[in-house]
């Protein structure tokens, strides 16, 4: 598919990130996020973590906390935070318990009133640190918008380093990554079922793309993809039961539909024509893809059981690497113009189309799971990257490795 030289992996592998959140947003919510009491003796700093949780997304703007101690039993100074304008605030407490675990605890307030807002607890493990800041960040975004957070989420992506392919799965911050699989050939097109539980993707070590599924607990893994020619391009159907991929099986490449219990692959298209990366609507009824059949790669739609298909894109001669939001409402892709690739995003209900980035090598977007930002891997000052964006294009993070660069990231579901 002579779209997909796109996905030439040549990176070095690198598992620790650091985030740079730039650009100001229409609306900021201005909060405090106060130092925890005793977060210097713990292995994670919680209130760093949640306020580059929060200022990631682009809805809140952080606001200097100065020398203050405060913790969640205190009676804040209002005078001192209004003064600031801040909104809301928060303070905690963090305490290492006999048994070795931590008791994580934080209390919000609403700046303006003078009021609590809500009480956050828990204990867990030394290891579960990061998970629980990112939880007490999702808790926080939905008292604060309304709106489910997204931070206790995690991302896959592939590196390549000394002719080594790693697939890694990392905190939605690009942190704590773990290695799901070696290969000295090429892995490419990570995708999560909506379980969350198993990855599907694409691996060359049998010297061909064969479609491989994963087990992230057990670690087993089993191709269920292996015809002749190529097996490309894995997307889960929402309902976690079956795949639908590229296969050139029968000469072109054609979408199938392949049952993860057994049996023959369904062909979904039928065109004389290359029909690539699909991806299913939330509620399963249709699929987005690529295809040239109308001279160009382009974005189509068509019922997820096969049929006739309506073309979606039509600004720009070079559109791939549909991804669809979780609340069904926007397309983002990456359109070509020239020699420039740049991140788009589409609303299905106006069909306005909107230019996200101004960067030339942007690919393979991802919406995060609650739909209000995308992950997408780009080129920056000579270096590949991976990125996050709000879906204005206004904030953005660079989630870059200090020795390296990743590739093809795929958002996973919300944690169950």
């Amino acid at each position: 598919m002579p779209w997909l030289a796109l996905f030439a992996l040549h990176l070095p592998a690198w598992s620790q990130f650091r985030v740079e959140v730039s650009g100001v947003g229409m609306t900021q919510l201005p909060v405090v996020i106060a130092p925890f009491k005793g977060e210097a003796q713990a292995p994670q700093k919680i209130s760093s973590i949640v306020l580059a949780d929060l200022e990631r997304s682009g809805q809140f703007k952080g606001l200097p906390a100065g020398n203050v101690q405060l913790d969640e039993a205190s009676r804040p100074d209002w005078s001192v935070w209004r003064q600031l304008s801040a909104e809301a605030l928060l303070a905690g407490s963090v305490t290492r318990l006999a048994d070795g675990r931590f008791d994580v605890r934080a209390r919000l307030w609403d700046a303006v009133k003078g009021q609590e807002k809500a009480e956050f607890r828990e204990t867990v493990l030394a290891a579960d640190l990061r998970l629980s800041s990112h939880r007490m960040s999702d808790w926080i975004y939905q008292q604060l918008t309304g709106v489910q957070g997204a931070f206790a989420t995690r991302i896959a992506y592939v590196t390549k380093s000394s002719g080594r392919y790693t697939l890694w799965i990392a905190d939605s911050d690009g942190e704590g990554a773990k290695a799901a699989l070696g290969s000295p050939e090429p892995i490419i097109s990570p995708s999560w079922s909506s379980s969350g539980t198993q990855l599907a993707y694409v691996s060359f070590e049998l010297r061909k793309p064969v479609v491989y599924v994963h087990e992230l607990a057990s670690g087993q893994r089993r191709p269920v993809a292996n015809f002749k020619g190529s097996n490309s391009a894995p997307t889960w159907a929402p309902d976690g039961r079956s795949l639908v991929a590229t296969l050139s099986r029968d000469g072109g490449s054609q979408l199938f539909r392949i049952d993860l219990n057994g049996g023959e692959p369904r062909k979904l298209t039928q065109a004389g024509s290359i029909n690539t990366e699909p991806v299913f609507t939330p509620d399963g009824s249709a699929l987005y893809f690529v295809s040239d059949r109308g001279g160009s790669p382009q974005v189509y739609r068509m019922p997820a059981q096969g049929g006739p298909a309506e073309r979606v894109t039509f600004s720009g001669s070079y559109n791939i690497s549909p991804a669809l939001s979780p609340d069904g409402r926007w397309l983002a892709y990456v359109s070509r113009s020239g020699a420039v690739f740049r991140l788009h995003i589409m609303d299905l209900n106006s069909g306005q189309v909107t230019a996200l980035t101004d960067t030339s090598a942007d690919e393979r977007p991802s919406f995060a799971p609650n739909s209000r930002l995308l992950v997408y891997a780009t080129l920056q000052q000579g270096q590949e990257a991976l990125m996050t964006t709000t879906l204005d294009g206004r904030i953005k993070a660079r989630l870059s490795g200090q020795g390296g660069d990743i590739r093809e990231p795929h958002w996973g579901p919300l944690r169950k």
